[in-house]
């Protein structure tokens, strides 16, 4: 029997090592002694809120009792063996590992993970090289010095006639750049340095806002619970906002992040989520649109949302430039370089107000695949007669492998290994 359909017997199995009676957790869910013994006897399928409520009385994450952990385990060993098929593992029994033996599983899934994060550091180290402005202007500035220095020190090192007048003008010339040297890596070490300690400074208000997002898990509880509160406090308390402009950004978020959560609360939006279902489902079905859906459900934590997974969520307005960020683990996305383009965010552009859905295929080692769905909105902040103003949102979540043909994608070209793209702007460092 698949691991997703053994609901019942973990419910059965935590409640026994709890030592809870079956008829005590029935009342504590609200539901008869009977109706449990079915679910326990995996003879009812179960989701949504009881399950919620299910995993609350038996304290323990819904995602466990849901079967998605196995799942999830099994899937990762899957991407290890595809990626070590010179090894062959017998990859038709991921499940079987991971259902039997799930310590061994979860230690071979943490280290393929491991070693996918140390890669993705390579690759964002390799596209930050590439693309940072401030490393780029700093070398710049290194060059230029060492450049200097080397001229100057070769004409005395020459030896020869050098009258007193020019030759204490190179000295100074040489101390002169080498005090600019200093200055300059000075300020790169300390740009790195702050980078790897994960400060804000130095960093692009856009980076200062995402890292103030991250540290939150991208949800705002003062908002959650009271939106109408203000939003002062929440932005001159934070140490990751160091520069007015990263001020601003925040603040414009959390009015947005307010306007949503007065819309559509918590509750009601984890309610909306039983019954499995989908982004698009539950958009329709509370009749709000699909952007403030796709925000709210962002905010979401992996026992929250119904899949076992954590949502990703990524913006961009229409020059195609990214202006939110929420990552997944095989989908990151980019900092300092344009983003690829056939992801749906950008398709979602060319139809406003169109939902726009696709399989994609992220490129990589493992290929992971993940169900995005695109919208974009245009508003008119001066006007009909102003400029249009507009913003495409894609929320993106990991599925299985099936058999239906996805669209390959990649993180930016500089770091993408998608052979023979027909879009590709330059060779990829991977190639």
């Amino acid at each position: 029997m698949a691991t997703t359909t053994l609901t019942g017997s973990r419910i059965r199995s935590y409640r026994v090592d709890r030592g809870m009676r079956q008829a005590d957790l029935a009342r504590a869910c609200e539901i008869s002694a009977s109706y449990l013994n079915l679910i326990e006897h995996n003879k009812r399928r179960i989701g949504g809120a009881l399950l919620v409520r299910l995993a609350k009385a038996l304290d323990v994450d819904p995602s466990y009792l849901s079967g998605v952990v196995e799942v999830r385990v099994a899937a990762a060993m899957d991407a290890a063996a595809e990626a070590h098929a010179e090894v062959t593992p017998e990859r038709g029994r991921a499940e079987e590992l991971a259902a039997r033996f799930p310590g061994w599983a979860r230690l071979i899934a943490r280290q393929y993970a491991e070693n996918r994060r140390l890669e993705q550091v390579i690759e964002r180290l390799g596209d930050r090289l590439t693309h940072d402005p401030f490393l780029s202007a700093s070398m710049h500035n290194v060059l230029t010095s060492v450049t200097a220095i080397r001229s100057a020190s070769g004409i005395l090192a020459q030896g020869g006639d050098i009258e007193p007048e020019w030759e204490a003008r190179f000295h100074r010339n040489i101390y002169e750049d080498s005090q600019r040297l200093t200055d300059a890596t000075e300020a790169l070490v300390a740009y790195l340095d702050s980078d790897k300690a994960g400060d804000a400074g130095g960093a692009l208000p856009q980076d200062e806002l995402d890292a103030w997002l991250e540290d939150l898990n991208w949800r705002l509880d003062v908002l959650e619970d009271n939106p109408t509160v203000g939003i002062g406090p929440l932005i001159e308390d934070s140490g990751r906002l160091a520069t007015p402009a990263a001020r601003q950004l925040a603040t414009a978020y959390a009015e947005q992040y307010a306007e949503d959560a007065a819309a559509l609360p918590l509750e009601r939006l984890v309610d909306g989520l039983s019954g499995g279902r989908t982004p698009a489902a539950l958009a329709q079905a509370l009749g709000l649109e699909f952007d403030l859906v796709f925000r709210r459900l962002a905010v979401l934590g992996a026992g929250e949302t119904g899949i076992g997974d954590p949502y990703g969520l990524v913006a961009c307005d229409a020059s195609g430039t990214l202006i939110y960020r929420k990552p997944l683990p095989g989908f990151e996305l980019p900092r300092y370089s344009a983003a690829c383009p056939f992801w749906p965010l950008f398709q979602a552009l060319q139809r406003p107000m169109t939902p726009v859905s696709r399989l994609l295929r992220v490129s990589g080692r493992d290929e992971a695949q993940f169900e995005a769905l695109a919208f974009s909105t245009l508003a008119y902040p001066s006007g009909f007669d102003g400029p249009p103003v507009a913003r495409s949102w894609m929320l993106f979540w990991p599925v299985r492998r099936s058999d239906v043909p996805a669209t390959g994608v990649g993180t930016s070209c500089r770091i993408c290994p998608e052979a023979g793209c027909v879009a590709r702007r330059e060779p990829s460092v991977f190639a």
